[in-house]
């Protein structure tokens, strides 16, 4: 299932629909990491980062669902992008 996502684009300056770039930004701050998935809006393709780990030690992390993130594999972006708990996790419209 696919979901129209909407947000206020930093870009635009309105609420804009976003579509799911399929992929990840993973950041390592020492023993920590943060893990977003990355949203464009449709029309001037500005990012937004959906929070899927915050300030995690690495091993806390399924190994496979790791490398997963790292690989910036589709399938399980799509997976977190029709994940209804994720998107309301990151206040997400959905319309």
């Amino acid at each position: 299932m696919s979901f129209r996502i909407y947000h206020r684009c930093g870009g635009c300056g309105k609420k804009q629909e976003f579509e799911n770039s399929k992929r990840f930004r993973v950041n390592a701050n020492g023993n920590l990491v943060d893990v977003w998935l990355i949203y464009r809006c449709k029309k001037c393709k500005h990012s937004w980062n959906l929070t899927i780990y915050e300030r995690t030690r690495p091993h806390r992390i399924p190994a496979e669902l790791f490398e997963a993130f790292q690989n910036n594999d589709e399938e399980t972006a799509l997976s977190y992008g029709e994940n209804v708990e994720f998107l309301k996790r990151n206040k997400v419209e959905i319309r």
